[in-house]
C-alpha cells in the first residue's frame, strides 16, 4: 500500500508520482531523499514510528501525503503515521448481517451530537438500537478543508477528519456500533475531491480536462496514467473495510463517475470488495446513489450488471413529498400524482424511459426483475433536507398526521428504508449546509452557489454556508416528541417481525382516488390503511379489532395497520387518498 507503511521499528515511505523527477520526506524535521522506480513510484525506509509527523518537499512547497491515514493539523498539514494495527479491537465474532436485513439510519458526525464528534456518536447507539434500525450510514469522514463541512468537499481520501476524532475515534464507533448489533456504512466520494486542500494534482494525473461535474474536476478512470488512479481508488474502498471494519459502502452520485474503460471502475470496486468479503468471511454491502433510474447498476455482474447491492431510488421521496407538500418546482414538476406512489412501491423507479421534464429528455430504464429490496427509498435524507433553502425537515413542512402515514408508506415497504438523523422524533432544527473554507475565493463561490442552486425552486434568500451560526443550527436539539418516536419504534418493530424476511414483494393499485397496497408477508398480510379525511373525523369501525396492528389519526390523517393471517379471505386495502 502506498503512505507511510509501519514495520517494526521503522517506516517505509511508498508514493506514486510521475510527475516529479525527485522527492523528499520531511520526518520531524529529518531530510531524506527517497528512490524512483521507472514507474514513478518514489519508496525509501527510515527509524520512524507512528505518531512521527511528515511531509514531502515539492520545490519549495511542503506537502502532505495523497495517503495520509492522519491530518491532525488540517488538509493543508503534515501527515501523522498511524500504525493500522495499533487498535484493540473487540469484534472478531463480527461478520455482519444480509442486506436484506439492513434498516438504514444516515448521521452527519459534526451534528448528530453536542460534541460533534465519533465519540458523541457512540453515546447515542443505545437510542439507534432501541430504535430498531440495523445500520447507520455516516456521511464522509475523508479529510476536509476546516472543521464544518458535509464531508462531500474532502481532499484526502484516505485521512479520517481530525475534528472528528481522527483514525481512532472512527474505529471505536464501528467496534462500539458492532458490540451493540449495528452494521456502519461509510458514504464516499469518488467522483471529485475538493477544491481546498487537494494537491493530487501535485504529483501525478489524478484528474482529467476530458469530463466535466459541478462540483469540480472530475477524476481520471479511463486516460493516461488512469491505471494507478483507478488503484488508488479501489485501494481506498478496501481500506475503510479492512482497517476500520467497515459493514458497507455508500458511493455518492455515481452519474459523475465518468469511465469509458472496458471495465467500468464502479464495476471493478464492487468486485473487489466482494473478493474481500468472501475471503474475509464478512457481509459487505455496496450502494450507490444515482439519479439515471439504471437497472444495469443493480444487475449482478454475471448479466453484465455493475453488481451493486442497492441504489438511492429519489422517485418514492420525490412522490410522497410533493403528495404532501404540494410542491411543484425545481425537479418535483414531475411528480405530485398518487400514481406515481404506486408505481415506485411497485417497481422501485417511476421514470422509466418516460420524458422528464426537468432534464428535457428521457430518464431511466425498467427495473422489471430485480427485487425491490435492491432500491433504498426514504421520506428524507441529507440531500432533501439540506438542499432546501433554509434545511426544513419533512415534519416541519406538513402536518404530523401526514408525517406518520408517510413514515408508515416507507418503513412497511418492501424496498430498504433509510432514515435521517431526527427524523424519527421530529427533530425541530433544520439541516443547512455549511463549509468552512480558508480560501476567501471558494467562501464567496460557495455563497453565489448556493443562491443559483435555489432559483428553479423560487425559495428565499439562502443561510450563508460560512457562517458558523448555520452549523449551530443544523445540531440536533434531541428535543423528542416522544408520540412521533413511539410511532417509529412500533412500526419498526412491526417491520422486523412481518417485512424484513417476507418476500419483499408489493401490489399497490389505485381504487376510487385512493392508493390501495397489499404488503405479503411470511405468514400474513400486512395492510396499511392512510386514509385523507379532510378534516371530519373518521368513525367508521369497518376492521376488525383483532387485527389492528397500530392505528392513529390526526391532522385530517388516520393510519391504520392491519395483519391479515394467510387464508382465502378478501384483504383490506392500504389506502391513501388524494386530497
Amino acid at each position: 500500500m502506498f503512505g507511510a507503511n509501519v514495520a517494526s521499528d521503522k517506516v517505509e515511505f511508498r508514493i506514486w508520482a510521475p510527475k516529479l523527477r525527485q522527492l523528499s520526506v520531511d520526518v520531524n524535521g529529518a531530510v531524506f531523499e527517497l528512490d524512483r522506480s521507472n514507474a514513478g513510484i518514489f519508496s525509501g525506509t527510515t527509524n520512524a514510528k507512528a505518531g512521527d509527523r511528515y511531509c514531502y518537499l515539492v520545490g519549495d512547497r511542503r506537502l502532505p501525503d495523497p495517503v495520509s491515514r492522519f491530518l491532525p493539523e488540517g488538509v493543508h498539514g503534515r501527515t501523522e503515521i498511524v500504525d493500522p494495527d495499533g487498535f484493540a479491537w473487540t469484534d472478531e465474532s463480527w461478520a455482519g448481517f444480509a442486506f436484506s436485513e439492513y434498516v438504514i439510519y444516515e448521521l452527519h458526525v459534526g451534528t448528530f451530537s453536542a460534541e460533534g464528534t465519533f465519540d458523541g456518536v457512540i453515546g447515542k447507539l443505545d437510542h439507534l438500537r432501541s430504535l430498531g434500525v440495523t445500520a447507520i450510514e455516516i456521511m464522509p469522514v475523508a479529510g476536509f478543508p476546516g472543521e464544518r463541512n458535509w464531508g462531500y468537499d474532502g481532499v484526502s481520501l484516505f485521512a479520517v477528519q481530525a475534528s472528528y476524532g481522527g483514525p481512532e475515534g472512527l474505529k471505536r464507533v464501528v467496534n462500539a456500533a458492532h458490540r451493540v448489533g449495528l452494521a456502519v456504512v461509510l458514504d464516499v466520494v469518488y467522483n471529485h475531491l475538493g477544491a481546498e486542500g487537494n494537491y493530487l494534482r501535485e504529483f501525478g494525473p489524478y484528474f482529467t480536462d476530458r469530463y466535466h461535474t459541478v462540483w469540480g474536476d472530475a477524476i481520471n478512470y479511463d486516460g493516461e496514467g488512469s491505471e494507478q488512479v483507478r488503484k488508488y481508488v479501489i485501494e481506498n474502498a478496501l481500506y475503510w473495510i479492512r482497517e476500520y471494519h467497515i459493514d458497507g459502502l455508500r458511493l455518492d452520485a455515481i452519474q459523475a463517475i465518468y469511465d469509458s474503460s472496458k471495465t467500468h471502475i464502479i464495476k471493478e470496486l464492487v468486485s473487489g470488495v466482494q473478493e474481500f468479503a468472501r475471503g474475509a468471511n464478512r457481509q459487505i454491502a455496496v450502494i450507490a446513489e444515482s439519479d439515471q433510474n439504471d437497472r444495469n447498476l443493480i444487475l449482478p455482474a454475471n448479466e453484465a450488471g455493475f453488481g451493486l447491492d442497492a441504489v438511492w431510488s429519489d422517485d418514492f421521496h420525490h412522490s410522497v413529498h410533493t403528495f404532501l407538500t404540494k410542491e411543484n418546482r425545481g425537479y418535483y414538476q414531475d411528480y405530485g400524482e398518487p400514481e406515481k406512489i404506486v408505481k415506485a412501491l411497485n417497481e422501485g423507479f417511476v421514470f422509466q424511459g418516460q420524458h422528464y421534464r426537468f432534464w428535457r429528455a428521457s430518464r431511466g430504464s425498467s427495473p422489471g426483475g430485480i427485487p425491490l429490496l435492491r432500491h433504498v427509498f426514504c421520506i428524507q435524507n441529507h440531500d432533501q433536507v439540506g438542499n432546501r433553502c433554509t434545511g426544513e425537515r419533512l415534519s416541519h413542512l406538513v402536518p404530523r398526521g401526514a408525517a406518520k402515514a408517510a413514515a408508515a408508506l416507507l418503513l412497511l415497504a418492501p424496498e430498504t428504508p433509510l432514515l435521517f438523523m431526527g427524523e424519527e422524533y421530529a427533530e425541530p432544527a433544520p439541516f443547512q449546509f455549511f463549509t468552512d473554507y480558508g480560501d476567501k475565493n471558494l467562501q464567496e463561490a460557495v455563497v453565489e452557489g448556493r443562491k443559483k442552486e435555489f432559483e428553479d425552486f423560487g425559495w428565499e434568500e439562502t443561510p450563508n454556508p460560512q457562517d458558523p451560526k448555520t452549523f449551530a443550527r443544523s445540531k440536533l436539539t434531541w428535543n423528542m416528541d416522544q408520540d412521533m418516536l413511539a410511532w417509529y419504534k412500533e412500526l419498526l418493530e412491526l417491520r422486523r417481525k412481518f417485512v424484513t424476511h417476507s418476500p419483499r414483494t408489493c401490489r399497490a393499485r389505485l381504487s376510487e382516488g385512493k392508493i390501495v397496497v397489499e404488503v405479503p408477508g411470511q405468514n400474513a398480510e400486512i395492510v396499511l390503511t392512510v386514509r385523507f379525511l379532510g378534516g371530519r373525523k373518521h368513525t367508521e369501525a369497518k376492521e376488525s379489532a383483532e387485527h389492528v396492528l397500530l392505528r392513529t389519526q390526526e391532522d385530517g390523517y388516520e393510519t391504520v395497520i392491519l395483519k391479515c393471517e394467510r387464508t382465502s379471505q378478501v384483504l383490506p386495502p392500504i389506502q391513501v387518498a388524494a386530497d
